[in-house]
């Protein structure tokens, strides 16, 4: 299935896409030294997040959809070097609204859920009069 939005996403930073289908979406993020906050190797959790916004548009793959909101949790921390995957699945279309759970797995380990509002709009966000001059 073709994406028809977010299309000049980073994939180095917010994962390269393994499967789009109708409501649903996989996808793969290896973290590298520059996401890592520390010595230790810790990865920003900013990066996960992204990981699971860009699974969350591509699921729902309209070219304009943005995102509301989002609930999410932590659940075990990434390093460098791993292979993270998340997991988006469109669970209720309400009108211009979508809501779309995500989880995100190293191996068969979670290690972030959440559950993000996205909005299909009839233009694109900065056609609309949104953003300040």
């Amino acid at each position: 299935m073709n994406i028809f939005t977010h299309q000049k996403t980073n994939k180095e930073l917010c994962g390269n896409p393994l499967l789009v289908k109708e409501d649903f979406s996989r996808v793969e993020l290896v973290t590298n030294a520059k996401m890592a906050v520390d010595e230790s190797g810790l990865i920003h959790g900013g990066f996960i997040f992204g990981l699971a916004d860009y699974a969350a548009m591509i699921a729902v793959n309209h070219p304009n959809v943005v995102l509301g909101s989002a609930n999410v949790k932590f659940l075990m921390p990434v390093r460098i070097d791993e292979r993270v995957v998340a997991e988006a699945q469109v669970d209720l279309k309400e009108g211009k609204k979508r809501k779309v759970s995500v989880i995100v797995k190293r191996g068969d380990v979670k290690i972030f859920e959440g559950e993000f509002a996205c909005f299909v709009l009839p233009e694109h966000v900065l056609s609309q009069g949104l953003q300040k001059k």
